[in-house]
């Protein structure tokens, strides 16, 4: 969503970004390769971005030179997210979300011993690459066999 409204945005409003995330810069990365400002916020494990960290990153970005500046919060993809049938636990995805869960919220995928991926009829719509998803799941969770 994030480079789709900077390209319809294009040559009209600078923008800006703080990306938030459990672990990894795979968004932020993402932002920059397309020249955004952006910094990353890693929480560690925390579900949600805090004002102070949020003041703290507005201090190493451009400000001046940016129209609108967009924070994407941590969310609520770890918070609540299992499922639990007696002794055994589900994470739920969803295709939308996509593919890179496993690389930035690696707390999930190791605990579970099954994921449900809904939404899977969205699939040709998003970037969405199934066998990556399982891949990084894998990694974290030997376990099992997913």
């Amino acid at each position: 969503m994030i480079l789709q409204t900077a390209k319809a945005l294009s040559g009209r409003a600078r923008l800006g970004v703080i990306e938030g995330d459990v672990a990894s810069r795979i968004d932020a990365d993402k932002v920059a390769s397309a020249d955004i400002p952006v910094i990353q916020i890693n929480t560690g494990g925390e579900c949600h971005l805090d004002a102070l960290t949020v003041q703290k990153a507005l201090k190493t970005l451009p400000l001046t030179e940016m129209d609108i500046l967009i924070i994407e919060n941590v969310g609520n993809l770890i918070c609540l997210w299992n499922i639990v049938w007696e002794k055994r636990s589900a994470g739920r995805r969803s295709v939308p979300e996509g593919d890179d869960k496993p690389y930035k919220y690696p707390g999930i995928f190791t605990a579970v011993d099954a994921v449900v991926l809904n939404k899977i009829d969205l699939a040709p719509y998003v970037d969405f690459k199934r066998d990556a998803m399982r891949e990084g799941i894998v990694r974290l969770n030997r376990g099992h066999d997913f």
